[in-house]
């Protein structure tokens, strides 16, 4: 598929589909190094044709469609682009569904627009990931993760911290997911202020949750987000 538009984020073509449809606009952040044409946001996509719903997926600069190098990217920049996606491309409430990475710039897009967000869901949400076992810049470099990216982190951590989010936030976690341990989901949990948070733990899952039982357990998540409440 090429039929993808771009929008100019401070001089950065960020590649985005749009989907029109009802409801709240689904917006779906990918992971580190991961785009808008993996799995579960190619499911997320048939889920919303088959419902008419409106769903918005996007590659951060220097990832997938969008031009630039990877290794220029920060965690802020690609949390401008996704600020800027939402706030160009979608009127009214929209419900964050992050996977990874996405799950802690799904935590700070919140953040940034309370008014906008009706709910929140995190898939193996990984925030502040710079902070595990990367003792400095150098140890980060050594391990995969650039300076910048790693500095741009340590700038925006969350948990050590009451996270002021309030609306509807869904965590979805693999038992044994070896990148982001599920304490990490615990923690998150006991961070939110919002008093309706769960936690789904999928037993025997990784990190990806990518198989069939978890896509369908990430549906679900999405479908009741997206009922009416009475």
């Amino acid at each position: 598929m090429s039929n993808f538009d771009y929008l100019d984020v401070g001089g950065r073509r960020i590649a985005y589909r749009l989907r029109p449809g009802t409801g709240p606009t689904l917006v779906f952040l990918p992971g580190y190094g991961s785009d808008m044409e993996g799995n579960k946001a190619l499911a997320l996509d048939a889920f919303a044709e088959a419902r008419g719903a409106a769903l918005l997926r996007f590659d951060y600069s220097g990832t997938g469609s969008s031009p630039g190098e990877f290794a220029d990217g920060t965690l802020d920049a690609w949390l401008e682009e996704a600020l800027a996606i939402v706030d160009h491309l979608t009127q009214g409430s929209i419900i964050v569904i992050g996977s990874s990475m996405g799950g802690w710039i799904a935590l700070h897009l919140a953040l940034r627009r309370p008014d906008r967000v009706k709910a929140l869901i995190g898939i193996a949400a990984a925030p502040d990931f710079t902070s595990w076992g990367f003792s400095d810049g150098d140890v980060a470099e050594r391990q995969g993760l650039s300076r910048g990216f790693w500095e741009s982190g340590q700038k925006l951590l969350l948990l050590d911290q009451p996270i002021e989010i309030h609306c509807p936030v869904r965590l979805l976690h693999g038992e044994l997911d070896q990148d982001v341990p599920l304490d990490v989901a615990l923690r998150t949990l006991r961070a939110l202020r919002s008093a309706d948070v769960q936690l789904l733990v999928l037993k025997g899952g990784g990190h990806r949750l990518s198989e069939p039982l978890e896509i369908d357990a990430i549906l679900r998540t999405v479908a009741t987000l997206l009922e009416p409440q009475s």
